[in-house]
């Protein structure tokens, strides 16, 4: 049965699962595993679409793979990315989510950023819009940040990164994700909150964490960050098996009478 939004706000301690879906495959896949929630983030744009960053990532496309999970997850609670700068203004960020929400099936949607998006959140939510706020490395402006890499190392940014989520609690967000910070952080903003939070590269004290789907197959090529942990070497398997039939096709091995009608 699909979990609701009161049940994530309540959900301190219980070990969340999240993960990453994109399309109907993987989102089947993950229901069938028992995850928690699904989110279909805007990385889609690197590990399904090939862009070099989230970015290029719009609301089309996104709607368009919101979809496409639903229907292979419909059991399952589902939170949608909104994609870079369609939350500028809170009409913005009204008019996208209505579309990932109604059309798109979505029951929550994500969004980047601390105290400088609580208003949105916070019109979002008086609107109905069920909210999953997003603090730490944020994608969409991981130039700004200096990249890739962890953040709340210093003690100025570790106070922004806090204020931030709880300035996110207070407009009215259900969680809020935590990446790529200090396990020490993530614990202190993990206990300070009474929504919960979900990790990623943030250690093992929050209530849940999640991971992007290609990571945990092993199908986003050698890119490797630290958090991962690879259960799968997919990208592996899957071309020693195209490989083969590629192999058969030209030695006329494929078809065979089995194959034939």
């Amino acid at each position: 049965m699909r979990r609701t939004v009161k049940e994530f706000r309540h959900a301190k301690g219980q070990r969340l699962v999240y993960l990453t879906a994109y399309d109907y495959p993987t989102a089947r896949l993950a229901e069938r595993a028992g995850v928690d929630a699904i989110l279909v983030g805007d990385s889609l744009g690197m590990v399904v679409l090939g862009y070099s960053s989230t970015v290029p990532v719009s609301l089309e496309e996104m709607l368009h793979h919101t979809k496409a999970a639903r229907r292979g997850a419909p059991d399952t609670f589902l939170v949608a990315d909104l994609p870079y700068l369609s939350y500028a203004t809170l009409d913005r960020a009204l008019f996208a989510a209505e579309r990932l929400l109604k059309e798109g099936g979505a029951d929550a949607v994500k969004l980047e950023g601390g105290e400088e998006v609580a208003e949105i959140i916070f019109g979002l939510s008086r609107a109905g819009v069920s909210v999953l706020g997003h603090v730490g490395l944020t994608p969409q402006t991981a130039s700004q940040l200096g990249g890739y890499r962890l953040q709340g190392r210093r003690p100025e940014e570790a106070e922004r990164i806090l204020k931030g989520a709880m300035a996110l609690e207070e407009a009215g967000a259900y969680g809020v994700v935590l990446e790529m910070v200090p396990k020490d952080l993530a614990k202190e903003i993990t206990e300070r909150l009474s929504i919960h939070t979900v990790g990623i590269g943030a250690g093992s004290h929050t209530d849940a964490q999640i991971l992007v789907f290609h990571d945990v197959v092993g199908l986003y090529g050698e890119f490797k960050p630290r958090f991962v942990k690879r259960y799968l070497e997919g990208e592996r398997l899957f071309l020693e098996a195209l490989s083969q039939y590629v192999q058969e096709v030209r030695e006329g091995v494929f078809p065979s009478d089995e194959h034939s009608f």
